[in-house]
This record gives structure tokens, sequence and C-alpha cells, in this order.
């Protein structure tokens, strides 16, 4: 298995419209590795995509991609579905009779209900799905199990039940996928020690290179949203062999020289993390 991360922001992708920060402004001159849009990768062996940010299709042309197999989604927060129109790509508009691809879409647990409720995501996909056959929508029992392209995909859900995280298993490999929601999440014994875990990154309460309060003393999001200091703690619980943290989100600040200097200072204390960018391909 290989994962591409096609998209490494968060919520906010950077650069973000009309921002004249130094890291918007910098992402906009430089591009990537420097910019940063919305949070999805794709795995290679199984061809499976998870989650459709609304760059997706702007992602999905500068890849390596050339089969989708199949789309998994996490959760039904936007910048993780509002992508969905990309499945229109299945769609052959000058053959008659219609002669269009399909797309497998596997909803776990939850998610399928969460669907039908939010963002009319559910509305949109039916009609993708009856009207053009671009897709069909699999809806997976709680604990239920798939398997493509000889990859066996677990989903699981984390502490916040509407948001799900993926266990990818292939000849003795793992590869734990969590896209996003790590707040109050304890690793459970099966996961721990896999191969390669891909974890969001959580948000700077306080500045990692310099200490410096970035999020004010009793803001809701803290109540909310998994601090990077938090994810540092699941990660050491964790105990993966690998661990790349993604979903990066502007709000913090970083730019991507700043990621690689923390990440050099992470490693001298013996914490072993890579931060992800968009185009990053690795091996499991």
């Amino acid at each position: 298995m290989n994962i591409e991360f096609l998209g490494t922001g968060g919520a906010i992708a950077a650069p973000r419209p009309l921002c004249g920060c130094r890291v918007c402004v910098e992402a906009r001159e430089k591009g990537v590795p420097y910019s940063r849009s919305g949070p999805s990768l794709f795995v290679h062996g199984p061809d499976v995509l998870i989650d459709t940010p609304e760059e997706i299709r702007d992602q999905i042309n500068r890849s390596r991609i050339e089969r989708i197999a199949a789309c998994l989604y996490s959760h039904w927060h936007p910048d993780h579905v509002m992508g969905r129109r990309v499945f229109e790509m299945n769609v052959n508009w000058r053959a008659w009779p219609p002669q269009n691809r399909r797309t497998d879409i596997y909803l776990p647990g939850r998610v399928g209900k969460d669907l039908r409720r939010m963002l009319g995501t559910w509305e949109h996909l039916k009609f993708l799905e009856k009207v053009y056959g671009a897709v069909r929508l699999i809806e997976l029992e709680e604990g239920e199990s798939l398997t493509l392209g000889g990859v066996r995909i677990t989903p699981f859900p984390l502490a916040e039940e509407n948001v799900y995280a993926f266990m990818f298993e292939e000849d003795g490999k793992c590869a734990l996928i969590a896209p996003d929601e790590l707040k109050g999440w304890e690793p459970p014994e099966w996961v721990r020690g896999v191969d390669l875990a891909v974890l969001p990154k959580g948000l700077d309460e306080f500045d990692p290179l310099t200490g410096e309060r970035r999020i004010p003393e009793g803001h809701p999001i803290l109540r909310i949203e998994a601090t990077f200091e938090e994810t540092l703690e699941i990660l050491n619980r964790l105990e993966a062999k690998r661990t790349i943290l993604t979903h990066i989100e502007e709000l913090d600040g970083l730019s991507y020289d700043d990621l690689q200097t923390l990440e050099r200072n992470l490693r001298r204390e013996g914490v072993k993390v890579t931060f992800a960018y968009d185009t990053l391909m690795v091996d499991v």
C-alpha cells in the first residue's frame, strides 16, 4: 500500500481567501508544499479515496491516481464532503446510450444517518446514484469491515461517535488513518503498534516553537477540538512505528518551514513524527 496525501489542510486551508498573514502570503507565492488544500488522501493498492473536500477535483488532477475503486467518508463535516460533485467525472456526457462509470461510496456506522440530515449531502449523492448512476451508496453496519483489492478495511468510531477512523491491513502491514477529531480518544489495544498512523495534528493552544499562547484560555474550541499537546499524548500511547500528522490548520500560523523546524525539534526529543504536505507519497 502507498498513501498519497491529496490535501493536508484543515477546516481552514492555506492560503485563506483575502488573508494577508505571512503564512497565506507565502502559500500564494510558492504553492505546494507551502499551500495546503482541504483534507483528503488516497490509498494506492485498494485504490480508495478518503473524503472529498472542495478542492478534490484539482487534487485528483495533480495526483498519481489512475483509478478510484471506492470512496470512504469519515464524517459529515463540510471540509470533508463538499467536493462530492467530483463524482460527475464518471459521467460520459457525449455517449448515447449512457456509458457511465460508477464509484462505490462506503458509509460506516452513523455516517449515512448524519449525511441524511446535514448539508444536503445525502440528497446530492442519491441524485448522483439514481440519475447518473455515477455512484453506489453502501452503508456499513457498526463494526463491519470490507475487503478491497486484497486489503481489509475496518472503520471504527473515535471518541466522537459521528467520526470514523480506518484500519487498513495487508500482508501483515497495518495502517491507521484517522482523518480528523481526536478529542478524547483513547487508542484501544488492537490498534496500538501499527506500522503507520496518520492523525490530525491538533490545534496549537500554545505556539510549539515559542511557547506563546495562541488560543485564549477558556476559548470554547478547546472543549471540542484536540490540541497539539493532546495529539502528542495520544501518539505516545499509540506506539505506532511511524506517525504522520495532517489536517494542519491555517489558524495555527505555522508555515511549511516552521513545521520542518518543529519536526527536527521533536525528533531531538525522541518524538518521531512527520508533518504531511500536499502531494506527499509514503509506503506502508
